[in-house]
């Protein structure tokens, strides 16, 4: 499976944040059931899976195993896998995370964060064309806080703009056909920093977070891909499949009007 063909799928993707206090006495059991069933059910409706590593982490040994079980579950269901981890650090360890969840999931993509410099991110890159799969790298994110640093003008334009400019270059030298495996994270939050940013870098595709739950709607147009995770993984704050069917007719909804 090449990630790229998440870009010719419905545009939504299932952020999955497991909150096991929701999934009563036997949480990891639970959890596992719940989430198949959902993926089973929205699979034909969505661009992509997205696992928020921290709260799989978060579960110990016993959520390690889950998360590898769901990610080779959806793989054989066909879809996509986003590895949501963050990741960034320097020469043998940028390695490491790249072979941890892009060369060992082939095909799947890995978020990213560049503030150590574009050199370390090379061999996420590198990964990310071995293995047929993406990165996406943090470009302006979609939480309140985040122009503390990303909005900060340098040489009279904010640096997200700079980084983003540096990333569709760097991109160049790993697209294929019209798309790059080179990928940016912009928050769904600031939808006019989307339409600035597809400005700058035309082939590189777009994760966006923030549908939903923090107040983002979802955006029309090529290679955007819009993450939405309380609101359809657990929509009225608990465990709901048919809910969920619901949520996700809906955003398809808002896409297509």
């Amino acid at each position: 499976m090449d990630f790229l063909l998440a870009l010719s799928r419905p545009p939504l993707v299932l952020g999955v944040d497991p909150r096991p206090e929701l999934h009563g006495r036997e949480p990891v059991a639970h959890l596992k059931r719940y989430t198949v069933e959902l993926l089973e059910a929205l699979a034909p409706r969505l661009a992509a899976v997205k696992f928020q590593l921290a709260f799989f982490e978060a579960l110990g040994p016993e959520g390690f195993g889950l998360l590898f079980e769901l990610a080779s579950a959806a793989r054989v269901m066909g879809l996509p896998v986003i590895f949501d981890g963050k990741r960034g650090d320097i020469g043998s360890t940028a390695e490491a995370y790249a072979r941890a969840y892009l060369l060992r999931f082939p095909g799947s993509a890995l978020t990213v964060n560049p503030y150590l410099g574009l050199d370390t991110l090379t061999p996420f890159f590198q990964a990310a064309r071995e293995s047929q799969g993406a990165v996406f790298v943090l470009v302006k994110t979609s939480n309140p806080g985040s122009g503390f640093l990303q909005d900060l003008l340098v040489e009279g334009r904010p640096l997200y703009l700079h980084l983003a400019e540096a990333l569709a270059r760097e991109g160049e030298g790993y697209r294929e056909g019209e798309w790059s495996r080179v990928g940016m994270v912009v928050g769904a939050t600031y939808p006019e920093v989307v339409l600035t940013v597809r400005e700058k870098a035309p082939h590189a595709p777009f994760l966006l977070p923030g549908v939903g739950a923090q107040g983002g709607r979802p955006l029309k147009g090529p290679g955007l891909l819009n993450a939405a995770s309380r609101a359809l993984f657990y929509p009225g704050g608990r465990p709901d499949l048919e809910g969920a069917l619901q949520a996700a007719e809906d955003f398809h909804r808002a896409l297509v009007e």
